[in-house]
């Protein structure tokens, strides 16, 4: 329950922040408690996290090493997957493929010491165009694309973090404007999972 309320409040405060037009690298409204972070991946000195780790200095973002007192005292963003998928767009006449729609899904997770996990997520899109009769210069442009693709999707992660200050504040609010001794309700039902989610980030 407390994990559909957290999504609920995550997809709320980033509707909220698209619409006022929020850009992180030219605003200053990211919290204290997220000036420093740590950042942390199964794969530290891939694409994604040298990606990630650059686009989170550019927001104005001290990264520090993982420790454990580090982890006790400041948030841990963590990357989790990255996922590509390929769909043909359109095709020539003789019904060979003539352009691609690729699809990148980010996912990952802010844990902020003493206050709860906050899930993160984000796919965007490109268009490529066969090259198939070039195979290395296909190859090279697949890569220079995917590279791309990268960095507008950790751009939308690191502008995610307000939503997820956002979404703290609302639970911390409504936790406290709880009555004195009210029991907390635990369902022995388990959790249902949609099968389809709002991608945050577009």
């Amino acid at each position: 329950m407390r994990k559909l309320l957290v999504s609920l409040m995550m997809a709320t405060a980033v509707l909220s922040t698209a619409g006022c037009g929020f850009h992180t690298r030219a605003n200053t409204q990211l919290p204290a408690e997220m000036k420093t972070m740590i950042l942390n991946s199964d794969d530290p000195y891939g694409p994604l996290a040298r990606t990630m780790r650059q686009e989170l200095r550019l927001s104005g973002i001290r990264l520090v090493e993982d420790s454990a007192t580090q982890r006790i005292n400041v948030p841990t963003f963590r990357l989790e997957s990255e996922n590509n998928h390929r769909d043909t767009a359109s095709v020539f006449l003789d019904g060979s493929r003539a352009e691609y729609q690729l699809a990148m899904t980010i996912t990952g997770q802010v844990l902020i010491p003493g206050k709860g996990i906050f899930p993160l997520h984000t796919t965007v899109y490109r268009s490529y165009f066969d090259n198939s009769g070039v195979p290395l210069a296909a190859d090279s442009e697949q890569t220079i694309i995917y590279q791309e693709m990268r960095e507008r999707a950790s751009q939308q992660l690191v502008r995610q973090l307000l939503a997820v200050h956002a979404a703290e504040k609302q639970l911390n609010d409504s936790s406290n404007s709880a009555p004195l001794g009210q029991p907390e309700v635990i369902s022995s039902q388990p959790e249902q999972t949609s099968t389809t989610g709002t991608a945050l980030g577009h």
